[in-house]
């Protein structure tokens, strides 16, 4: 996913996907009734309802991510937490939290989103994941979304990650596909490529393998989020902030994946378009 949409995930929750015929030019995102409504006309509220096609999100559901339920039974720890949209997300549905991220000005401001929206309670801590300030087997949800690439030892924070998770549990991993980083590697400045950014290529076959030598049961692979690839490798010739990224290439490529998804065939293609050139590959895991 990309810091773009994670930033944007603050406002959680949002719906469930629509229809290709109700992406119109005035289709919004339709959220709670304390959060703003989003349109689907720039680049992040396109891309916020792209990644809700995708899987993400499911409020009739309550799947943070398709296949993963989140109730009041379960502890879901959110490694690298960011801007805190997954665990918002995961504390409205009633389950106790425990967020994590390297920053501490970012976990000040998932502890001051998070007061009066969980229920369960949570809890928040500052840490490198090496190792988690958590006791064995703490989990029944982990989760762990464009982290490994960061880190310099991931093979470290996946036996962590295993570790705090309950006989059972579900993991929800995510890194930014290989491919689409590999076209990053033409376009993008060097400073993506460096620390504090990534600082590794994470290839399908070996994010597979880094979950199973954890000792996970990789239970299946998606892919998600052609249209920030490609979003993204046009971001760099703009010259724009990211966060006001507004740019004629960036409208018109906005505009252009919107009047897609609004055609009879258009989820069909981003779909294909998805598994080809995803921005990120996502692993569906569990703890035997």
């Amino acid at each position: 996913m990309s810091s773009l949409t994670r930033r944007l995930l603050r406002f959680l929750p949002a719906r469930q996907g629509c229809a290709p015929q109700e992406i119109s030019e005035s289709s919004a995102l339709v959220l709670s009734q304390d959060e703003p409504v989003v349109p689907l006309t720039d680049s992040a509220g396109l891309g916020l309802f792209d990644a809700v096609l995708s899987g993400w999100y499911l409020n009739n559901t309550n799947e943070v991510f398709r296949g993963i339920s989140i109730s009041s039974e379960d502890v879901v720890v959110d490694v690298g937490c960011g801007d805190g949209g997954s665990s918002l997300f995961c504390a409205k549905r009633g389950a106790k939290v425990i967020a994590i991220d390297i920053d501490p000005q970012t976990i000040d401001n998932i502890r001051t989103r998070l007061d009066g929206n969980a229920p369960g309670g949570f809890q928040a801590h500052v840490s490198n994941a090496n190792p988690l300030p958590l006791d064995d087997g703490v989990a029944t949800r982990v989760l762990c979304t464009e982290v490994l690439e960061h880190v310099d030892d991931p093979d470290q924070v996946l036996r962590e990650l295993y570790r705090i998770g309950k006989p059972g549990a579900r993991y929800l991993l995510t890194a930014p596909d290989a491919l689409q980083e590999h076209l990053q590697e033409r376009v993008a400045p060097p400073i993506y490529f460096q620390k504090p950014n990534h600082i590794r290529i994470i290839e399908r076959a070996q994010f597979v393998a880094m979950a199973e030598r954890a000792g996970l049961i990789v239970e299946e692979c998606a892919y998600y989020g052609f249209f920030w690839s490609i979003w993204w490798a046009l971001f760099w010739s703009c010259k724009v902030d990211l966060s006001n990224p507004d740019h004629p290439v960036l409208n018109h490529w906005t505009e252009a994946w919107r009047a897609l998804l609004a055609t009879a065939e258009g989820q069909e293609l981003k779909q294909k378009l998805d598994a080809f050139l995803p921005k990120s590959q996502v692993i569906i895991a569990r703890k035997p």
